[in-house]
């Protein structure tokens, strides 16, 4: 398989990217000097595009790469993949579902507790020597909140477990209700944020779902709820939501994801009841790992024309 072509859209691993050049012939867009001249010497040598949650395969690059078959998401979401354009041109595309879970769920339980209990605020304190002088201001308990999920999928469901693990009560809204689920439905999302301490984006992005956090819901959430966002950046209006921190209409945040990545709201930065992360929910050593394979395990599968592993499309 070393004479097919493979497109690295970003530095997404080491690892995945070492994986990828001793199976094929592999060529990083990030290290072009001239795309077009690239383009326009390789763009038939090239059979699959590598993307992730940064550069994945818009109707540009699709069009650009006549000899392109298989688009393999280094990635659960798949925002950055034009998926109705793939099934026109029959290129399949695959993601990297189920293996990043758990990490994600913990990352949110971690934001959650990072928040509410000022885990962040109080490491400054120590370091900054202020313990000598004063007694740390009180926190929020977890412990018996009601949590709000919106989009009870997989990671949904998985950070679902570990909040009853807190005696919380788990409430969620989805695109439907789930028959299958004991959590209670609520048939909108201002419904859902009226009605939770803490909510959870963990939906995916669609059109319909851009700016589904707006000045409504987060007034809705009130000023003791507390918004914690590991899904898309885009999710949430980043305007509204800034004001409402800094006007407590929102009593804090804890975000994995921001709208414009990796710039973040300098607003943000002097506020104490915020807690932001680099996007990193899934990034852990043994999940960066799994991933990595199964991005390989999907190319090989598609070129040796076995069953894809993780199909989407």
């Amino acid at each position: 398989m070393e004479a097919m072509g493979v497109l690295m859209t970003y530095p997404m691993s080491s690892y995945l990217e070492q994986q990828l050049q001793t199976r094929f012939t592999l060529f990083r867009l990030w290290n072009l000097p001239n795309k077009t001249h690239f383009f326009n010497h390789n763009a038939h040598n090239i059979q699959a595009v590598v993307g992730s949650t940064h550069i994945g395969a818009d109707t540009e690059l699709i069009d650009s790469l006549p000899a392109l078959e298989i688009v393999s998401s280094f990635s659960v979401g798949l925002d950055k993949v034009d998926l109705a354009y793939c099934k026109e041109k029959g290129i399949r595309v695959t993601n990297t579902p189920d293996v990043l879970t758990d990490d994600v769920a913990d990352t949110a339980i971690g934001l959650i507790l990072a928040t509410l209990r000022r885990i962040c605020e109080g490491d400054r304190f120590v370091r900054s020597g202020l313990w000598k002088k004063d007694e740390f201001k009180l926190s929020v308990k977890f412990s018996g909140k009601k949590v709000g999920i919106l989009g009870l999928g997989r990671i949904g469901t998985a950070i679902a477990k570990r909040a009853e693990s807190f005696n919380c009560s788990i409430s969620y809204h989805s695109r439907s209700e789930k028959p299958e689920s004991k959590y209670k439905y609520y048939p909108s999302v201002i419904k859902l944020a009226s009605n939770c301490d803490i909510l959870v984006v963990a939906c995916a992005l669609t059109e319909q779902t851009r700016h589904i956090i707006n000045r409504e819901v987060i007034d809705a959430l009130g000023p003791k709820g507390v918004l914690v966002n590991i899904g898309r950046g885009a999710h949430v209006d980043e305007r509204e939501l800034v004001s409402a921190l800094v006007e407590g209409r929102l009593a804090g945040a804890g975000l994995d994801v921001f709208e414009h990545e990796p710039q973040v709201p300098e607003e943000l930065f002097g506020l104490d009841n915020v807690v932001v992360l680099p996007h990193v929910a899934s990034s852990t050593v043994e999940t960066e790992m799994a991933m990595a394979d199964l991005v390989v395990g999907n190319l090989e599968a598609h070129f040796l024309k076995k069953p894809l592993l993780t199909p989407v499309v």
